[in-house]
């Protein structure tokens, strides 16, 4: 099964886009992931599974996906992290454009349609952003997560990137990238264990003009299990890896300013924070809660404004919220 076509025998003609799944130990979830997207048709879209499981169970369920999906599986127990089973799935695809979707997040009605509307539209567009629908482990739908840009045109690398740079506000299964743009500005950075997500959408997008697009075609599965829970480390690596990622890209946006620098930090404080209070990864919870409640208030009315707006702290927090006291979560 490594790396050998296990799908349905349609391989005359070049897929339209390749969809990559990392997974490990997602025997719980692959199921509802292959069967949304084989609702939608199979003809042009090319899936890759790859597993690092330490048993065959995830694979076994894929397997039964044969007769109605072009479906490639790879039993890859030397990838461990996501990000290195990631770059791995880009670089073997078969389609010119791409998306990846966690091994527990499901595709709604409609997503192949208007990814290849997408697409078509403007076909050199290193990147294309849309938002999300938060959804619990019974698929359950909790809020919206979108994204604080204009939809229906062209934006300029600089107009996403000073807002991306406040926070990560994409959902990692809703974009779809070009697979030469991703090679191109290096991929996945497999040292960064949080925040490469973050990265690499950064990079797309100093690549060219960005999309936004305003339908939510994916449903991002929040449950106990998932990476940003069980992931957690030490408090200050926690921050760390935020930083990292600001001050890389910071000093390539020729417009930064100061006032941008200290909205993006006081939102690395907030998140470090709420990650703390959430999780076992640190002490002095409430003091990280102040210091961070302390940054955003000293950023003034203004300040206050563009780190709500791109932040999209309430759409982030309200739906976990919500789940934790439903029983949800």
């Amino acid at each position: 099964m490594n790396g050998e076509w296990m799908g349905i025998d349609d391989f005359v003609s070049k897929p339209w886009i390749s969809v990559i799944i990392p997974s490990y130990c997602g025997e719980r979830w692959i199921d509802s992931a292959l069967s949304s997207i084989a609702a939608e048709g199979a003809e042009g879209v090319e899936v890759l599974v790859i597993d690092a499981s330490p048993t065959g169970a995830t694979l076994k369920i894929a397997e039964t996906y044969s007769n109605r999906l072009r479906l490639r599986a790879f039993d890859r127990r030397d990838l461990m992290s996501w990000q290195a089973k990631t770059n791995f799935g880009v670089e073997v695809a078969a389609a010119s454009h791409l998306c990846w979707l966690g091994v527990d997040d499901v595709w709604f009605p409609g997503r192949a349609a208007a990814v290849r509307s997408w697409i078509h539209a403007d076909p050199e567009a290193p990147l294309h952003l849309a938002p999300a629908a938060i959804i619990d482990r019974s698929g359950r739908k909790l809020g919206a997560w979108r994204c604080p840009l204009r939809s229906g045109g062209k934006l300029t690398s600089a107009y996403v990137t000073e807002r991306l740079l406040v926070q990560n506000f994409v959902a990692a299964p809703a974009p779809v990238f070009r697979k030469d743009a991703w090679l191109a500005c290096g991929g996945l950075d497999e040292s960064l264990w949080y925040t490469a997500d973050w990265d690499i959408w950064l990079k797309l997008a100093s690549l060219g003009s960005v999309l936004y697009h305003d339908p939510i075609t994916i449903g991002f599965r929040i449950h106990a299990e998932s990476l940003t829970v069980t992931g957690s480390r030490e408090a200050a690596a926690f921050e760390q890896q935020m930083q990292i990622v600001l001050e890389r890209h910071l000093p390539k946006l020729a417009s930064a300013s100061h006032t941008l620098a200290r909205i993006a930090r006081a939102s690395i404080a907030v998140n470090a924070a709420l990650a703390a209070t959430s999780t076992s990864i640190g002490k002095g919870k409430g003091r990280q809660l102040f210091r961070a409640a302390s940054q955003v208030l000293r950023l003034g009315p203004s300040g206050f404004y563009r780190y709500l707006r791109d932040s999209r702290i309430i759409e982030r927090v309200a739906p976990r919220l919500r789940a934790k006291l439903t029983g949800a979560y």
